[in-house]
């Protein structure tokens, strides 16, 4: 059977003309080493923020002066779409229809965002509607420009073969529904020798109502695909040489990984690390699929493919990263001492104020439980705690419940720790040599990370002394 390839192209990588242009020659070298090749397509870069605030009800106003932001961004979608329309697409009837669609789509974000102004709220399902726009103008966009460079290829949006839950904003696919009609939509445009051209990061309810995987969920499209088809293998580019061993604006002789473990990725994604969605992992380790992160602005380099073991290339540790604008919240009390349900009851408060704790940690004496939550969201999460646990406090079996200033959460990430004896004691020693206090630490069970709690002003201290141990 004919080989498959799922490409995704990140914001980025189709936000000008010059970056279209670098991707239909990517997609052009692609079709000759593979017979069947399916693209998936984020919005331009910066789209989605300006839809979004777009929408945000106090922009939206429909009074006499306050149309102008509404009106701002509508002229902002159609210049950054027909300017890429007018360099690249030579054929005026191509044009201007892809033109006449796009416009179309622009239309129906200001009747949207005029509907959220009236009633003064913007309801998860409509910041669905309106954030799917983004990528549903972009595909059109991309599939212009694939067509008038010479290459078959035709748009499709992913509403009508991703079929999710109503769980706005965050939507989780069915994945045996979404695999019978990937097949059924896109197997008949490949077997013609079209290119399928696609949209990340939308798919749709069993009603047909749009909804969104998640921010940066286009990553998670192209493997949700991948895996349907399913596809031999699936490359995402986007700005970057890959998965480095750390953020290059802290530590300039950050590396590119040439390979790293389906464990080492998904501690390093979970932990701050923004090239590849956190979900992306699971569907192609499920499939044995191929996963391989480029760069579109230098596609001759090789990027870093990812596999099921990874090699150790001799380094223990692999990366490092760090989680900023995150705060300590602590529950401590004698009284917590061998009462059970404490912690469930803790974390049930938590979920009811829709946060996610990246970091949780308890002293063995029961005394205090300590976890991590995004700065923002601190102010709710203890309040939500002093609510649940006021009876307790009341009775000072609980003392406090209280959060820090931002602190950082850095993990040091390498599938080698396993199996290697006193790393964490050159980790805590790496960080004492520059004066670093940590404040708390976690480590997972797989033994592939070790995250630690530093103050936001040790961050750039703290990642810069552990990458010392990965090119020592």
């Amino acid at each position: 059977m004919d080989k498959t390839l799922v490409m995704k192209f990140g914001g980025t990588s189709v936000g000008s003309a010059d970056a279209l242009t670098r991707a239909v020659e990517i997609i052009r070298d692609a079709t000759r080493d593979w017979a069947r090749v399916v693209v998936v397509t984020s919005a331009m870069s910066g789209v989605t923020d300006l839809l979004l605030s777009s929408a945000n009800p106090s922009e939206a106003s429909v009074g006499a002066d306050s149309c102008q932001p509404l009106r701002d961004a509508e002229n902002k979608l159609r210049e950054k779409h027909f300017a890429a329309l007018d360099s690249l697409v030579k054929d005026e009837t191509l044009r201007e229809q892809t033109k006449t669609e796009i416009n179309s789509l622009i239309l129906s974000l200001v009747d949207l965002c005029k509907a959220i102004a009236v009633i003064g709220e913007a309801s998860p399902r409509a910041l669905d509607a309106v954030a799917s726009l983004g990528e549903r103008m972009s595909v059109r966009l991309l599939a212009g420009v694939v067509n008038e460079a010479g290459i078959k290829a035709q748009w499709t949006e992913s509403t009508s073969f991703v079929v999710t839950n109503a769980h706005f904003q965050n939507a989780n696919p069915d994945f045996k529904v979404t695999s019978e009609k990937t097949r059924a939509v896109l197997n008949p445009i490949l077997d013609a020798g079209i290119i399928p051209i696609t949209t990340g990061f939308i798919g749709a309810t069993p009603d047909g109502v749009i909804t969104t995987l998640g921010r940066g969920g286009s990553d998670y499209s192209a493997a949700i695909i991948g895996k349907a088809l399913p596809a031999d293998e699936v490359w995402i580019w986007t700005d970057v040489d890959g998965v480095m061993t750390t953020d290059p604006r802290i530590v300039k002789e950050a590396q590119t990984l040439p390979e790293i473990s389906y464990g080492e990725i998904a501690e390093l994604a979970y932990y701050g690390a923004k090239v590849l969605h956190p979900k992306t992992i699971r569907p192609v380790v499920e499939a044995g699929i191929g996963l391989r992160i480029c760069n579109t602005f230098n596609p001759s380099h090789a990027g870093t493919r990812l596999t099921s073991n990874g090699k150790k290339n001799g380094r223990v540790i692999k990366a490092v990263t760090a989680i900023q604008k995150q705060r300590l919240v602590t529950i401590e009390g004698r009284g917590m001492l061998g009462v059970p349900g404490v912690a469930a009851r803790a974390f049930g408060a938590v979920a009811s104020t829709g946060t996610s704790a990246p970091l949780i940690t308890q002293a063995s004496s029961e005394q205090s439980i300590c976890f991590a939550v995004p700065s923002e969201t601190a102010t709710t999460v203890t309040t939500a705690l002093e609510e649940t646990f006021a009876r307790e406090i009341e009775d000072n079996d609980i003392d406090r419940v209280w959060s820090t200033d931002d602190i950082s959460i850095v993990t040091v990430v390498g599938a080698g720790m396993r199996h290697t004896p006193g790393v964490a004691g050159q980790v805590f020693s790496r960080l004492g040599e520059e004066d670093v206090n940590v404040l708390a630490i976690a480590q997972g069970s797989s033994e592939v990370s070790i995250s630690l709690v530093v103050d936001a002003a040790d961050t750039e201290n703290a990642v810069k002394a552990l990458h010392g141990l990965i090119v020592q």
